[in-house]
């Protein structure tokens, strides 16, 4: 019997050094996030004192200007990648992208240039029925976004951009009746 209790107990720890295969956790690093090394600056030069301007006061006295603060601590940085090599011209600045509006007809620019000149008069006719009444916060709001709708379309048909001018004039049209019916 001192046989069997010595060989479970050899088993039991045997089994409990080894651990559970069932709970097998792996628990990987975070990751490593460094830092980009901080730009190295020149210090700003001090810039000179305006010349004095001749008056018939007594002039001030000059006031020393403050030294350049110290240069901040160098750390050693990690090698930097090579430039790369700069051609004799600048890149040109990117023109804007073109916008993409879709192509009319003859007959259908004329109606949306009907429609937009009928809601732009619309909208404006009635932001002229406020002109006047005392507004709640909410009415005034209203007006404001009717306004930047109305403005923004004119903008969009000086860009020759029918389709947007009778998007936002719609836009304008449409808050400007509610507003007539929260009156």
């Amino acid at each position: 019997m001192r046989k069997i209790r010595l060989l479970a107990l050899l088993c039991a720890v045997a089994a409990g050094m080894a651990g559970c295969a069932g709970k097998h956790i792996v628990r990987a690093a975070p990751p490593s996030v460094s830092a980009p090394p901080p730009d190295e600056t020149s210090p700003m030069p001090v810039p000179e004192a305006p010349p004095p301007v001749s008056t018939t006061e007594e002039p001030a006295p000059e006031v020393p200007s403050p030294a350049p603060p110290p240069a901040p601590a160098k750390r050693p940085t990690a090698p930097r990648r090579p430039a790369p090599a700069e051609t004799a011209d600048p890149t040109p600045a990117k023109p804007a992208p073109p916008q993409i509006s879709p192509q009319l007809s003859a007959r259908d620019l004329q109606a949306t240039k009907t429609n937009t000149t009928t809601n732009i008069t619309t909208a404006e006719h009635n932001l002229q029925l406020a002109n006047g009444k005392q507004l709640s916060a909410a009415q005034k709001d209203l007006t404001e976004k009717i306004k930047g709708f109305l403005s923004q379309s004119h903008e969009a048909i000086m860009a020759d951009d029918w389709v947007r001018a009778q998007n936002l004039a719609e836009k304008a049209r449409v808050l400007s009746a509610e507003l007539v019916k929260s009156f």
